[in-house]
């Protein structure tokens, strides 16, 4: 198993991710049968229940055996990276319940582009990303990973008109959806980042199956276009998990 090079993006079969304590079995299962390990995130108490272990909100992976994690849940996930040759570094940034306090781990990163409401940013994310000489990319959307499902470094879906329209003028080909259709318990919907995650360099999941989207003809026959299988992890409308994080890949 080799790490993923660019951080969301595989190049080939996905063999480990990063999925929420709560994910449902079956799509745990159907992840495993497809060769997939998960690793679960723990549950950060000082969040609200809807997202309190949304892998997007608690951890960011740089690329590489370089990952980031909140410190809420630092003492409870170390363990659990390193043993799979993980360099993990605690986060500057404590969680709290309410935007902002709770975003600065939730970032949009397209290879070299980076998207974020970078006035919350953490300050070790930060760090990393400008020794790394990375474009950071100033957006009044603080949830920008969970915002967006990524395609490959040059191809997005999301629902957030402005974030799209940014995102184009970086050279980024944006398909706009209708929000709505994602479910996220105790909010009024989820987001399509969330509920989704690459397992193969053409190949994206989705937590349940999409025909309960408004724009889910839109969706397919855009996925259909770029050359990406769709793969429905269960037969139930999808629910935003904070993304299936592809972690290593074969």
């Amino acid at each position: 198993m080799n790490f993923l090079k660019t951080a969301f993006i595989p190049e080939g079969q996905v063999s480990l991710v990063a999925v929420d304590y709560r994910i449902n079995p079956v799509i745990e299962d159907k992840l495993n049968k497809m060769g997939i390990e998960c690793i679960k995130t723990a549950k950060c108490r000082e969040l609200y229940e809807a997202v309190d272990g949304h892998p997007d909100m608690l951890m960011l992976h740089m690329g590489g055996d370089k990952i980031i994690v909140a410190p809420n849940i630092y003492e409870q996930m170390a363990p659990q990276l390193t043993k799979k040759g993980f360099a993990v570094t605690k986060g500057a940034t404590w969680l709290v319940r309410n935007y902002p306090g709770n975003i600065a781990y939730n970032i949009l990163r397209m290879g070299d582009l980076v998207f974020h409401n970078l006035k919350y940013t953490d300050a070790e994310v930060i760090r990393m990303l400008e020794k790394e000489k990375a474009t950071l990319i100033n957006v009044s959307q603080g949830y920008t990973k969970c915002s967006v499902c990524i395609l490959d470094s040059k191809t997005i879906i999301t629902s957030d008109q402005k974030l799209s329209m940014t995102a184009e003028k970086f050279g980024i080909e944006s398909l706009l959806l209708k929000p709505g259709g994602i479910n996220l318990k105790g909010l009024n919907y989820g987001f399509i980042g969330g509920t989704s995650g690459l397992l193969s360099k053409k190949q994206i999941a989705f937590t349940g199956k999409l025909k309960g989207l408004e724009d889910s003809c839109k969706l397919i026959e855009f996925l259909g276009r770029k050359g990406f299988e769709l793969v429905a992890l269960c037969d139930e409308e999808p629910v935003d998990y904070g993304s299936i994080i592809p972690l290593k890949c074969s």
